[in-house]
């Protein structure tokens, strides 16, 4: 598990190997794939879950998330697609060449399927129609290989930020952050995961496919693009 705020060893759990690392940064994350190759040999599963752009909503107090494009910071674009898209191109690119050799893994690139509808701005639904894109691209190239790619769509996820604007939120339908990651171990688990590569998912959607649920027992109802 890789993140920029990291402890190295700082999670009470032998199970999960923790490594500092900013996606944004090639050194860093070459670094990191280096030390999963020499500690475990080969890499498996890629989820691949680097996001930017949520930072600074307010600036000079004003709250810039729905201006229009013309009136957006060109940060955010920037902060989208390189802790984004290109994160998650070049995290695949060094995992792919594992997996490749080995004729079998699997890719999950967390996305939005419901970005195809204008949400927020212009640089949000680029930047996850890109994902969704590199994610079939990918497919067909790694198809021939053995290697499944899937883009894998959450609703709303109870991170630390959405439970700080509870308030302003319906959580009714909500999901864990434990929720997303039973959908990539139910793809895992799957012998016939292929059937999924190049398509975009849903873990609502898996959860009823699969048969699994959310920490809480409950399952999430599927959003339709008329709930977003």
């Amino acid at each position: 598990m890789t993140g920029r705020s990291i402890q190295d060893g700082g999670r009470d759990d032998s199970r999960i190997t923790e490594i500092r690392c900013d996606h944004r940064e090639d050194e860093q994350v070459a670094a990191a794939f280096a030390r999963v190759a020499q500690e475990a040999g080969a890499i498996d599963i890629l989820v691949n879950n680097v996001w930017g752009g949520y930072e600074r909503m307010m600036e000079d107090g004003v709250f810039t998330w729905n201006k229009p494009f013309w009136e957006q910071p060109l940060w955010r674009w920037d902060a989208m697609f390189d802790a984004g898209v290109r994160a998650h191109y070049f995290a695949s690119q060094l995992a792919a060449r594992s997996m490749v050799a080995r004729l079998r893994g699997l890719i999950v690139n967390i996305s939005f399927w419901a970005a195809q509808k204008h949400i927020g701005n212009v640089a949000y639904g680029v930047s996850k129609a890109a994902t969704d894109k590199m994610t079939a691209d990918m497919a067909a190239e790694l198809r021939p290989h053995g290697v499944t790619v899937v883009s894998l769509s959450p609703g709303l996820v109870r991170t630390e930020k959405v439970l700080q604007a509870a308030a302003w939120l319906d959580l009714s339908n909500s999901e864990s952050p434990e929720f997303i990651g039973r959908a990539v171990s139910a793809l895992a688990a799957d012998s016939d995961v292929m059937r999924h590569t190049g398509g975009v998912r849903v873990a609502a959607g898996l959860a009823i496919e699969y048969g699994f649920k959310d920490i809480d027992g409950t399952v999430p109802r599927p959003l339709a693009l008329t709930d977003v």
